[in-house]
């Protein structure tokens, strides 16, 4: 992986914490709109984390593809690139 470990660790971990949260909520019975929101709050840790994975992957090798001589290999890390960006 190419992204800012360090980064990638510490979003990972307060989503995991985040979590821990959310299910406690579920357990405990608390207002449907409230674990709705931290639910959200969750979702935007992720992508924030998969945003940094993301631009350090085209930064290296979608880069390192496109500077290549290799269609097939530019093909694919494009086409990989848009089915993760468009999921």
């Amino acid at each position: 992986m190419k992204a800012d470990r360090d980064t990638v660790v510490r979003l990972v971990k307060t989503a995991r914490g985040q979590m821990d949260g959310v299910l406690k909520m579920v357990e405990d019975d608390r207002y449907c709109v409230d674990i709705a929101t931290q639910l959200m709050a969750v979702q935007s840790v992720l992508r924030k984390a998969e945003r940094e994975i993301l631009k350090a992957h085209m930064a290296s090798c979608v880069k390192d593809a496109l500077l290549s001589d290799n269609a097939e290999e530019k093909m694919e890390e494009l086409l990989g690139l848009i089915d993760q960006v468009t999921r």
